[in-house]
């Protein structure tokens, strides 16, 4: 795991200068590579590269970057792991007779696979996760390429120089672009306003105009002659249609949709032949996945997906695995005792970590450091720690993040099929009719209703915010009439366009709206409502969410983190299984199960699904309220000029006071402005 970053000098710069600045961009990703750091300059075109090193595989010198081919022809800075390097080197060494090897690391083993097959045939054997910049001397070319899925971050884009020609850069995070001197770029209202609406800015943009994330299984091509058919968009690459923007060419070599294609004419009969075939490649890429010079573990929140990748981890292992887990003092987050009970019967060497709620809150002050554009999952919090306890013990940790949107995990999944069934069976003009009479009450009066009606039948299982719960069925009454409305509806925050303070003449209605979500789906196999949001959540979310998160809590501690449900061979099997094995009835990852319970008793796992949470709404009103106020500060935000200073008092009034329930909305406007305040 590493970091890169580079960009094309300027000519007024000086290449002396230019190394210089170099040197501070790479620094600023000692994180992400804390044992060596190594630089790359041409003068003829005036491109630098620089990288920041983790040492996981080939610990020796020989593994250093920027690297250069055997050629001298290719040139690498390269973040990730290629699980399969061996069987290429394998594969190589058969077709090639005069290879001979400097090193024992996969970064080696790229190049002479990118030389030897050329890009476009290299990329599909790889079993692995990367960003890659890449320079071809011969031809001037330089390229910029990122995983299937998106698990190594890459950031693009052109920084506005005041009084100067733009500059094309890259990085692994935004601060080391921001390094750049005299970087001025603006923050963007678009990129704003999604970010309050999905609680993350959604690829291809990123908080800054100009900056941009190069999108999961994409290549980038920089070349000195412009391409001819020029996009004005945001640039977003259809499988049939790249995108084509100054120097820029963006071609996707991985389509999702097209894999999904495939995979629904070979459809699996019976789930036992589902889950066998899953059950098989899970333990050949987590044999793969374990390859590493370095300490390596897993972490363990005892659910589903992190126990059955533990499962078979320890059944493949000799020695027993270290597994990691976290605790809170309060019972109700606390999911630790869930982890030791497999942790004890898998019996692995477990580590329990308890954060308490002052050493949570310490880490708050430092998430815009560590996340570098406004991020406002607020299981950021426990998975940083998480990460802070396997550093302790281990530098490569795997986990059992894309479960969920692989094999119908999600609540939604379960709720909303169901629920678009119940909506659509009534006629628009009556759903409208019922939604605008569910609103005519305001929240307060159906809580008091329920609270009445709660005393009268005795309910002893009460249902929390029932007020704001009848006011979202009564928007999606309203507003709802269609599953691509619904699932919107189910996966952002309402009326984020009252946060974001706009001039009316540059805001679209649908600037909320994400390209993947525009997006058309494959023309085959997906073809009902679940299957369709685990497919739009595999697109961004879990690239832009779940991935982003454990990218940057685990580099921020120097850990490497593995994904093995990720590897396109799991992701391949799981399109090829129907809905009804993923699915049955109201519990999702049935074929995961049937693979978890040969090894874990049924009733150690079974229990509602949790998210990983903190008490936050709670800490909001107490021990961080002093914190809360003086970045929600009234006059503050009417002079910062980009959120509305009005609503956001009435909210955070609301929520002080317990009318509303506002924490997912109040601790995103913090985030953002934790964030505001540490550009400054």
């Amino acid at each position: 795991m590493c970091g890169i970053t580079g960009f094309y000098k300027p000519n007024q710069i000086k290449i002396l200068e230019a190394e210089n600045i170099l040197k501070s961009m790479t620094n600023t990703l000692s994180h992400r590579g804390p044992d060596a750091s190594g630089i790359f300059s041409d003068s003829s075109t005036n491109l630098l590269m620089g990288h920041r090193r983790l040492s996981i595989l080939d610990t020796s010198n020989d593994g250093l970057q920027p690297m250069h081919s055997h050629s001298a022809n290719l040139v690498i800075a390269y973040n990730g792991e290629i699980y399969n390097h061996l069987e290429i080197r394998a594969q190589l060494e058969e077709e090639n007779t005069s290879v001979s090897w400097n090193s024992t690391s996969d970064t080696e083993t790229l190049l002479e696979a990118f030389e030897h097959w050329g890009i476009s045939d290299t990329l599909p054997k790889l079993r692995g996760m990367f960003a890659i910049a890449l320079f071809d001397k011969s031809k001037g070319d330089f390229y910029l390429i990122r995983d299937r899925f998106g698990e190594k971050p890459l950031y693009y884009g052109w920084i506005d120089q005041k009084d100067e020609k733009s500059v094309f850069s890259f990085a692994s995070e935004l601060k080391a672009i921001k390094k750049f001197p005299n970087f001025s770029n603006q923050i963007s209202k678009d990129a704003l306003l999604q970010y309050f609406s999905y609680m993350y800015v959604p690829s291809p943009l990123s908080i800054y105009e100009g900056i941009y994330k190069l999108e999961p299984g994409c290549i980038l091509k920089f070349t000195s002659q412009p391409p001819q058919k020029q996009m004005c968009d945001i640039p977003h690459s259809l499988s049939n249609e790249p995108y084509a923007y100054k120097n820029i060419i963006i071609n996707r070599w991985y389509d999702l949709g097209e894999i999904i294609n495939t995979a629904s004419q070979n459809r699996f009969e019976n789930s036992e032949e589902a889950t066998s075939a899953l059950e098989s490649e899970l333990e050949e890429v987590i044999r793969l996945q374990s390859l590493s010079d370095v300490p390596l573990g897993a972490f363990l929140s005892g659910g589903v997906d992190s126990s059955t990748i533990v499962a078979l981890m320890q059944k493949k292992s000799s020695e027993p695995i270290k597994t990691f887990t976290i605790g809170f003092e309060d019972p109700s987050f606390d999911e630790s005792p869930f982890a030791r009970d497999v942790a004890n019967h898998l019996k692995t060497d477990h580590s329990e970590l308890l954060v308490t709620a002052n050493d949570a809150q310490s880490i708050i002050p430092n998430l815009p450091k560590i996340y570098d554009e406004p991020f406002a999952d607020y299981s950021q919090i426990p998975t940083y720690f998480v990460c802070k306890s396997a550093k302790q013990a281990v530098t490569v940790s795997l986990s059992g993040d894309a479960g969920d949107e692989l094999f119908g995990g999600y609540n939604r999944y379960l709720i909303g099929p169901g629920l678009w069934s119940k909506i659509s069976i009534l006629p628009r003009f009556l759903r409208e009719f019922i939604g605008k009479i569910l609103l005519f009450l305001p929240i307060n009066n159906w809580d008091l209703i329920y609270r009445q009606y709660s005393k009268f039948f005795f309910k002893k299982d009460a249902i929390s915010h029932f007020g704001e719960k009848v006011h979202k069925m009564a928007s999606r009454l309203r507003n709802v009439h269609s599953e691509d409305q619904l699932f919107l509806s189910l996966i952002t925050e309402p009326l984020a366009e009252r946060i974001v303070l706009n001039d009316k003449k540059n805001f679209k209605s649908d600037n909320q709206i994400p390209p993947f979500l525009k997006d058309p789906l494959p023309a085959n196999g997906v073809n009902d409502f679940a299957s369709m949001m685990m497919y739009r959540d595999t697109l961004n979310y879990l690239t832009d969410d779940i991935l982003c998160k454990v990218d940057r809590a685990s580099m921020s501690n120097s850990l490497e983190t593995r994904v093995p449900f990720l590897d396109h061979k799991i992701v391949e099997l799981a399109w090829r299984m129907p809905l009804k094995m993923k699915i049955n009835r109201s519990e999702g990852k049935s074929v995961l199960r049937n693979i978890l319970y040969k090894h874990v008793p049924k009733k150690i796992i079974e229990r509602p699904k949790a998210g990983f949470s903190i008490p936050l709404g709670d800490w909001l009103k107490g021990p961080l309220k002093e914190w809360a106020d003086i970045l929600l500060e009234k006059s503050r935000i009417q002079k910062e000029g980009y959120l509305n200073a009005e609503y956001v008092s009435e909210i955070w009034a609301e929520h002080l006071e317990g009318k509303r329930d506002w924490t997912f909305k109040i601790w995103s406007i913090l985030m953002f402005q934790s964030w505001l305040e540490s550009t400054k």
